[in-house]
């Protein structure tokens, strides 16, 4: 089976860069996307939908040196689930639960 996921959004902070103990560079981007839709009532909605991004190897030196917030961003991956292929949930500061929905970038 394959599967590939295209987003184009924008990024909402400024990437963050690492190294893995065995030196590979990793990025991690915040994108947000959204869609704009009018419902069957004719009432207009507004939806944003945020994704977690990891980016790999050279690529991800070149997005943390060249990329910064606000930028629009077309990112192409592969959709990373938990291990009940779910997206990741957790509880906000406020009690609020929340979910996060987080793709590889393909290299």
């Amino acid at each position: 089976m394959y599967h590939k996921l295209i987003l184009v959004g924008n990024l909402g902070r400024d990437p963050e860069m690492r190294y893995t103990p065995s030196g590979q560079a990793v990025t991690n981007l915040s994108v947000a996307t959204n869609r704009s839709y009018t419902d069957s009532s004719g009432e207009s909605h507004k939806e944003t939908i945020w994704f977690r991004v990891s980016v790999w190897g050279k690529q991800a030196e070149s997005c943390h040196q060249y990329l910064k917030k606000g930028r629009q961003v077309l990112v192409e991956g592969r959709l990373v689930a938990d291990e009940n292929g779910n997206p990741r949930i957790w509880t906000r500061q406020d009690g609020t639960p929340g979910s996060s929905f987080e793709v590889s970038a393909a290299t």
